[in-house]
């Protein structure tokens, strides 16, 4: 097959089209993968990003790779697929392509001075690049009703999500209008656990270029919001990539009628399956998850490293980073909030 590659996807109207009918026509495609998340990460973050095609002679696309530029003098610089989100990475029509595609990235990384590329794959390659398998994504199949998905928890669960109900709790999914309470819970959740907290900007873009896919869930105790997600859906899945509790009120269980209300809205809404999102086998949030009946997906992240380097541990997983994690815990949210988007835009 004869290729040849475009550096970098044009802004014209035809072109994104283009880009998004080749996205929608794919059943290795992310939601992640549309045109549109390249405004939401530009304008939110102000990140450059390279988003490279190939084509064939008549010019249609047979494969691509969105990039985004970080660059910090703290973290370094580097191209991610997709930063922020849980996946990204290369669609490609063949292996062919997929080996020029690589060797593309390789080059803008080597013009852009890029310590290293990283592919967030959702299938296993073949591929010289370095391969990480450190999360997994926990997915829950849902039948066409809540009533029926509801019969298959165990009981305990069942009594967990009515138990916050007659503590008065209430739960609603809307859009917009629940940016500013979703954003209260979210960002105090963050400075609980010690990481800077994304821009509530962010979360509006998302709103703003996704208003049909994009939606937030809301638990509220006495008009107070203390559990709140982020959703995505694109076809059949719907995504909670953010999800936060109020610690304070852990013990009224709000983060249980949150996902019972989510699941609830996914079986309305017709959807086939939940993410719940990436976790570490084994960890607190693996476990939470599993009890709904989830199962791990394993997730496949690539690297290229620039002369032969370690792949970079930029995670608050990572030792190094426990000190910084302790005394941000410490901040008052109105601090945390205000320094934390500084800092983690270049964190990936």
């Amino acid at each position: 097959m004869s290729a040849f590659i475009e550096t970098t996807l044009g802004r014209t109207e035809a072109e994104l089209l283009m880009w998004d009918q080749y996205v929608l026509h794919s059943a290795a495609a992310s939601g992640y993968h549309l045109s549109g998340w390249r405004r939401v990460i530009e304008e939110a973050f102000g990140h450059s990003t390279c988003y490279l095609t190939v084509r064939r002679e008549n010019g249609e696309i047979c494969g691509l790779v969105p990039l985004v530029l970080l660059a910090s003098r703290v973290f370094g610089r580097f191209l991610v697929s997709l930063p922020f989100v849980n996946y990204g990475g290369m669609i490609a029509d063949s292996p062919e392509v997929r080996r020029l595609l690589e060797a593309c990235a390789i080059e803008e990384a080597k013009i852009l001075d890029a310590q290293h590329v990283e592919l967030r794959q959702e299938v296993c390659e073949e591929t010289p690049w370095v391969s990480t398998q450190r999360k997994v994504s926990m997915r829950l199949p849902l039948p066409p009703s809540y009533e029926e998905l509801l019969k298959g928890f165990p009981s305990k669960l069942r009594s967990q999500v009515r138990r916050a109900e007659k503590e008065g709790m209430t739960a609603r999914v809307g859009g917009t209008e629940c940016l500013d309470e979703f954003y209260v819970v979210f960002s105090r959740c963050m400075r609980d656990l010690g990481t800077p907290v994304y821009a509530k900007s962010f979360f509006g873009k998302i709103l703003e270029v996704f208003p049909k896919d994009a939606r937030i869930c809301v638990v509220s105790h006495q008009d107070t919001p203390v559990s709140a997600g982020f959703l995505y859906g694109f076809r059949s899945t719907l995504e909670i990539p953010w999800a936060a509790s109020d610690k304070r009120f852990n013990k009224l269980s709000p983060n249980m009628l949150l996902y019972g209300k989510v699941l609830e809205y996914a079986c309305q809404q017709g959807f086939q399956v939940f993410d719940f999102g990436r976790s570490s086998p084994d960890s607190g949030t693996y476990k939470f998850k599993a009890q709904w009946g989830a199962q791990p997906h394993q997730l496949y992240w690539y690297y290229w490293m620039k002369d032969g380097r370690d792949v970079p541990q930029l995670n608050p997983q990572n030792p190094k980073y426990a000190v910084a994690i302790r005394l941000w815990q410490t901040l008052p949210v109105a601090v945390a909030n205000l320094l934390g988007p500084h800092i983690v835009k270049h964190l990936p």
